[in-house]
């Protein structure tokens, strides 16, 4: 499986960056607000220094823009209305010219190639209204094919320093690509930058797979595959691509891994019998403990992030709820109970709320509520929403939808926490799961 050495090479470059203290800033984006308007900036094209850096000046400018445009939080003024230009990264900002066509934010950058073959990347942020640059100019330094890494990298500095929020562009997502007809559809786990590109696969087309999980340090994965004709938790290793059976228990079937945040446990669902019960498994060691022992069926464990909890869903009520106890196992509580049912817990890198799935009156949604229940907030409707995931901020949640009749379709989505941004992310695909922002 030669093919994943291409996404190695392009994607796990070495990048530097040199920061100071940020100087006093006034250009802020309250991204809680209800009623927030889109921030207009201004990106002219990056500097290209030298010849063979024209095209990644383009291209770099072109992929942090639409980072940016991607959250619903800004807006790009066009070229066309721009009153001057930028010509040299060290001259003077006009910012009279900036504000005349209401710029409130302006990014400035250089791109050049060294001697060695290696790229750099220069850029700066600018507060229009209150002339002052937004903290100390930053510098990345990688291989060509590492571009689009060094402009996601912009684009989380420009975000963090006007929402004070984490980035999430510098990330990746694995996932179900699914093709063919809704009765023989086949699956195959791929990995993508978290904007749909750079899309590469990790297995083959031979079995089914299901709900990939990244480890808490982006470099394996999780999944369900029925390779063996019952279904089996493999654990990947991304740089490989070599994989091994976590669980193989005859008579049992292992399934809805979520690794812990110390990246050396994995919890995950297991039925013997008619009985489905939540356990826990150090890797390392093979020592297993279950958590649950109840007659009902107890499934999708995810940890809190500081690893001290776990939530997920049980129908030991009657019907299907959340419930949240300690990772040690221990006497659940139960903290859904609004109309319907709750399924596939994920809680936040936050750690301040739980995205859920919700099905009532027929239809399914993508939710988000306090670690105690409270304050549900419902962000999506559709025939079929399912299987939430949260950006490494804990701002932003992708999900699946799927359509309705024989010829349905999966598609990913992503939401803001707040309901807004809906927006396709890739279509013909399955069961994201969201990366840490990579090292």
């Amino acid at each position: 499986m030669t093919y994943i050495c291409t996404l190695m090479v392009a994607c796990v470059v070495q990048l530097s960056a040199t920061t100071a203290p940020f100087a006093q800033e006034r250009l802020v984006i309250r991204i809680d607000d209800p009623n927030i308007e889109p921030l207009p900036y201004a990106i002219p094209q990056f500097i290209a220094e030298t010849a063979a850096a024209d095209q990644i000046a383009k291209d770099i400018t072109q992929v942090v823009s639409a980072d940016l445009q991607g959250t619903g939080f800004f807006r790009e003024i066009p070229a066309s209305a721009y009153i001057s230009g930028v010509t040299s990264f060290d001259s003077p900002v006009q910012f009279a010219d900036w504000k005349a066509i209401n710029a409130q934010a302006l990014i400035t950058g250089t791109v050049t190639t060294a001697g060695d073959g290696q790229v750099v990347v220069k850029f700066r942020l600018f507060d229009v209204f209150s002339n002052s640059e937004m903290g100390e100019g930053l510098q990345f330094v990688g291989s060509p094919n590492g571009w689009r890494r060094m402009a996601h990298k912009v684009a989380d500095a420009v975000y963090s320093r006007i929402t004070g929020e984490g980035g999430y562009f510098d990330s990746r997502v694995v996932f179900v690509s699914e093709t063919g007809p809704k009765n023989q559809r086949q699956k195959r786990i791929g990995i993508m930058d978290y904007d749909g590109a750079n899309q590469q696969f990790l297995t083959d087309a031979s079995t089914i797979v299901l709900a990939p999980r990244f480890s808490p340090s982006g470099d394996r994965v999780l999944y369900t595959s029925y390779e063996s004709g019952f279904p089996r938790i493999n654990v990947l290793d991304i740089a490989s691509v070599n994989r091994r059976a976590l669980e193989d228990q005859p008579g049992t079937m292992s399934f809805a891994p979520r690794f812990a945040p110390n990246g050396q446990e994995v919890v995950f669902s297991l039925t013997q019998g008619s009985n489905t019960d939540i356990f826990k498994l150090n890797i390392n060691t093979g020592q297993r403990q279950q958590l649950t022992n109840s007659p009902a069926i107890e499934t999708a464990p995810s940890f809190s992030p500081d690893g001290s909890q776990i939530v997920f869903e049980s129908d030991r009520s009657g019907t299907q709820q959340l419930y949240v106890m300690s990772a040690n196992g221990g006497e659940p509580v139960r903290i859904s109970f609004g109309q319907g049912r709750y399924g596939t817990p994920v809680w936040s890198p936050r750690g301040d709320l739980v995205a859920f799935t919700k099905q009532n009156r027929g239809r399914f949604h993508i939710g988000v509520m306090r670690i105690d229940g409270s304050d549900e907030r419902l962000l999506t409707a559709s025939f079929l929403d399912e299987g939430p995931t949260w950006a490494p901020n804990g701002r932003v949640i992708m999900f699946t939808r799927e359509t309705a009749g024989g010829e349905g379709s999966s598609t990913m989505y992503s939401v803001d926490i707040s309901g807004r941004n809906l927006k396709v992310v890739q279509n013909s695909a399955s069961d994201p799961s969201w990366s840490p922002l990579l090292k």
